[in-house]
């Protein structure tokens, strides 16, 4: 199928994208982003189908505490994924995610910013210590997401028209060979570690990988077009993944791997989702109606809305998982909501404006480095006052930057959700 048969927002995506590399090309010249060569024979193809505080430590919990009932069309929603690490504290899966509690697995490594150049194809690295960039490196045609592997010891960058994955040492910073994939928007891993799932937007399909290899092992089609981001039940037994142009949400069951169901929401374009700490209200970030929705896991059926700003876009709990940031990419703020109250505590703006995407927190809580997708730039953000600590130059349209190293025992993927 030829790219007319791209959904609508797609092609606007696409559309975007490529109108930005040419008036880059124009005004800068080519060599300023460095593209990696493509030959005939590599170009890539598409046949698309239709105030911190550190968190208290963990308390243990008998498993039979740490349950979630899920009343839905598949009867085992309700039972955890085997293999997934058990859940130490029933009020927050975030509790092994808290301030400085860093894996042996990622101690030692350098504390970096990595940025993914989505209008060329680079990823820029920052060293927050002196605010400077240090270092630019090819990876594959428009890279949109940096993940952490499962086991924290790789990144990947998803890049999404060159059906790549670009592996990073966080040791040394620099990239290594890329991994042939197909159609990689956005990548999460299964909380059992099982799977590597890449999210390939253009096919409308979650590819269950290999998480060392990336060799297919399962895919499933979804009627969903624009599937986008994910989120997993605190039970692991099932995940929740946002169609940005098809207004709706998917419930795949990772016991079977099977759709369980779907949810409308009217007139909505649903971007990052993520879960409370209690394991029982989605949030879910809507661009078109600006603000998050709220989903009750049990029954995964609306619970509410908040208004937030114009273009709710990135999800982030906050180190205490107490707070959450939502990104406003239309008018350059960020909500800070309680998840106790449901409630709005601040907003934050970005003075002269700004278009905050994707991101995460420092290790210790204390910044938040966001995207600018539109402004080509990073921002650095204090999270005790929401004030605006440095305003970085990146390359064009930077997206799901990954902060690095993170708190927690796992990644689930994305740009560093970790339990």
């Amino acid at each position: 199928m030829s790219k007319v048969g791209w959904p609508a927002g797609r092609r606007a995506r696409r559309l975007v994208w490529f109108c930005g590399v040419s008036v880059a090309a124009v005004a800068v010249g080519v060599l300023l982003f460095r593209p990696a060569p493509h030959t005939p024979a590599s170009a890539p193809t598409r046949t698309p189908h239709p105030s911190p505080v550190r968190a208290s430590p963990a308390r243990s919990a008998s498993p039979a505490a740490v349950t979630w009932p899920v009343a839905g069309p598949v009867a085992d929603l309700s039972e955890p994924l085997p293999g997934m690490p058990p859940v130490p504290d029933p009020a927050n899966i975030y509790a092994d995610a808290g301030a400085n509690m860093l894996s042996p697995a990622v101690r030692g490594v350098p504390y970096r910013i990595y940025v993914p150049d989505s209008g060329g194809s680079t990823v820029t690295v920052i060293n927050p210590a002196t605010l400077r960039v240090t270092g630019t490196y090819h990876t594959g045609l428009n890279p949109q997401h940096v993940v952490p592997g499962y086991d924290l010891r790789t990144l990947y960058v998803t890049n999404d028209l060159g059906n790549s994955l670009t592996p990073i040492s966080p040791v040394t910073g620099r990239p290594g060979r890329n991994i042939a994939v197909d159609d990689p928007y956005n990548m999460y891993f299964t909380p059992d570690g099982r799977y590597a799932i890449v999210v390939a937007e253009a096919r409308q399909n979650l590819d269950f990988r290999d998480p060392h290899t990336f060799a297919l092992r399962h895919r499933i089609h979804v009627n969903c077009t624009g599937v986008d981001h994910i989120d997993f039940a605190a039970t692991g037994a099932y995940l929740i993944a946002t169609c940005e142009f098809g207004g709706r949400l998917v419930r795949i069951d990772l016991h079977t791997l099977q759709v369980a169901g779907y949810l409308n929401l009217p007139g909505s374009a649903p971007q990052d989702i993520k879960l409370d700490p209690a394991g029982r209200i989605f949030y879910v970030a809507d661009k078109n109606h600006g603000g998050v929705w709220l989903v009750d896991a049990a029954t995964f059926r609306l619970a509410g809305f908040i208004p937030t700003g114009p273009d709710a876009h990135g999800l982030y709990p906050n180190r205490d998982a107490r707070l959450l940031y939502v990104t406003n990419r239309g008018n350059g703020t960020i909500t800070v909501i309680s998840f106790a109250t449901r409630k709005i505590l601040a907003t934050w703006r970005i003075p002269g404006g700004g278009s905050p995407d994707m991101g995460n927190l420092s290790p210790d809580g204390t910044v938040f480095w966001v995207s600018g997708r539109y402004n080509n730039v990073v921002y650095a953000i204090a999270t005790a006052t929401g004030h605006l600590l440095a305003k970085i130059a990146v390359g064009l349209q930077p997206h799901g930057l990954c902060v690095w190293p993170q708190p927690g025992r796992y990644s689930l993927g994305h740009t560093g959700i970790t339990r």
